[in-house]
């Protein structure tokens, strides 16, 4: 008997089945997180007293700590045994949770957030990792089809269950209803796991790399954090971090390159097609994820939606991408990737264009349209990417391309919804001053006189008109540079050649 053998021997089907739906649900309250917190960010700031600028501190923390977390995911692994490692991160997971929930203040919730991402960095590739471990070959297919539907679940479920617990119980339940999760999972992780926990080795980290790799990461999202308050570069203090994060690149590239051990492999790089593919990624999945920061905001702050309904409207895309995802699959092998890749992003990027023109006065339908529309590309768009950016790569380099994906793709979340909000603002400003200078007030005021209004209550009206219409104009705009981008990188994935048709993407995450 080999030793593949003998790991699924150690299992019954009953408790392989049992511990697929325990892996699976993990990785769906993960993936939940990113988006949970996205629709409750008004609830939040309101409660603490913060701007929703600053409430956005929420959505980065989290996704930055996940992405500084992803690449020692295969040293830990290795260090600890992989359920001995996603144990530890579903406890750690829950605990942070807890914090979140019980947080008084900004920072002790962005602290709580970090805590979270730290944790929940390994369990998304350890529970693929020991989805793979526990399944043969000629099953494993069902058992990753299931784990890949609750990632594209996760977004889907996020912006409905935060919107539906901000509205009718407290912005806190988003938080607290990951402990039951993390419990059963641990108590099942083990009751059932243990007996295929890989072996322990001793392996070397790269200390200094993981050290600039925080340090470069931590100057970037500070600047992008708070450049916005600090009128960016006029700020001495926003010039000196941005100064430190470009220097701690530049040292981190150049010690990853020379490094026999380094925490992130950057000589994958070398290959056109994973770096032509990854830029790829970034700039679609930041682009995809400003609708998902912007729209939920918009409609709540400026036309008057409960976070359930603003996040039904954003949820609408994922759903649709359930329909699709197998699909998607299916044409993988028959169907060069570069073309499904490129017909879906400039699908996302039309649907971009749409939503370029929506108004102050548009219904829920013509909302929900681009976005349900929208979500039928998303399959074909994540799917053969995975299978693009890894089949350029060795089959050696396969896990640290993954990994390296990961990471690139959860830093384009983070660094997009601090470049989207920005833009948002200024834009707002814009065409807030714009209106304003072409208004005539007092034949408008006149006017409101006429119909029974105040001088107050004119001038009042008058502002808030200006407001609401100068919101949505720079929705349009956020849009409209999102087209743009996303019409690029159609054209940027043909830079790479064909990928090899036998790829190993087990090790993506």
């Amino acid at each position: 008997m080999s030793g593949d053998e003998d790991i699924y021997s150690r299992l019954s089907p009953r408790t392989r089945t049992l511990a697929m739906l325990v892996l699976a649900l993990s990785n769906l309250m993960v993936v939940l997180d990113l988006t949970i917190a996205n629709v409750s960010v008004p609830h939040i700031a309101g409660n603490l007293g913060i701007s929703p600028d600053q409430g956005t501190w929420i959505i980065t923390s989290y996704a930055v700590a996940e992405a500084i977390c992803v690449p020692l995911t295969g040293w830990l692994a290795q260090r600890f045994g992989v359920v001995r490692v996603f144990t530890l991160a579903m406890v750690g997971f829950g605990i942070f949770s807890l914090l979140c929930g019980l947080s008084p203040t900004l920072g002790m919730l962005v602290a709580a957030r970090i805590g979270q991402g730290i944790c929940g960095g390994p369990i998304m590739p350890m529970s693929q990792t020991l989805l793979i471990r526990i399944f043969p070959p000629e099953i494993r297919g069902r058992a990753m089809g299931l784990w890949a539907m609750t990632t594209l679940m996760g977004p889907a479920l996020g912006p409905i269950v935060g919107g539906y617990i901000s509205d009718n119980w407290s912005w806190h339940w988003i938080f607290f209803i990951n402990l039951p999760i993390a419990v059963l999972c641990v108590l099942a992780a083990q009751a059932l796991l243990r007996p295929v926990e890989t072996e322990i080795a001793i392996v070397p980290i790269d200390k200094i790399g993981l050290f600039l790799l925080v340090f470069w990461i931590g100057c970037l999202q500070i600047v992008l954090d708070i450049g916005r308050d600090h009128d960016w570069f006029a700020d001495p203090m926003i010039v000196a971090l941005a100064v430190m994060a470009f220097i701690g690149f530049l040292v981190f590239v150049i010690w990853e390159l020379t490094e026999e051990h380094p925490v992130v492999d950057l000589r994958v790089f070398r290959h056109v097609g994973f770096s032509s593919g990854l830029f790829t990624l970034s700039l679609c999945f930041g682009s995809y994820f400003a609708s998902i920061v912007v729209i939920p905001q918009w409609l709540q702050m400026s036309m008057g939606y409960t976070a359930t309904w603003a996040g039904i409207v954003t949820a609408l895309t994922a759903m649709a991408a359930l329909f699709t995802a197998p699909i998607a699959a299916r044409l993988m092998s028959s169907v060069d990737a570069r073309l499904l890749i490129s017909c879906a992003v400039a699908w996302i990027g039309v649907m971009s264009l749409w939503r370029a023109h929506w108004t102050s006065d548009i219904s829920f339908g013509e909302m929900a349209l681009p976005q349900f529309i929208q979500g039928f590309a998303l399959p074909f768009f994540f799917i053969p990417l995975t299978s693009l950016t890894l089949g350029s790569v060795l089959p050696s380099e396969t896990a640290s391309a993954a990994g390296l994906q990961n990471f690139v793709r959860t830093m384009a979340t983070a660094i997009a919804t601090s470049l989207v909000l920005t833009e948002w603002g200024d834009s707002q400003r814009v065409s807030r001053s714009e209106m304003a200078g072409a208004l005539q007030p007092d034949q408008t005021q006149t006017l409101l006189g006429n119909l029974g209004l105040s001088a107050d209550q004119a001038r009042q009206t008058i502002s808030n008109i200006v407001e609401q219409e100068a919101i949505v104009i720079a929705v349009d705009h956020v849009f409209f540079i999102s087209a743009i981008i996303l019409f690029a990188a159609a054209i940027i994935v043909w830079f790479a050649p064909k990928p090899r048709s036998n790829v190993d993407t087990s090790a993506a995450h």
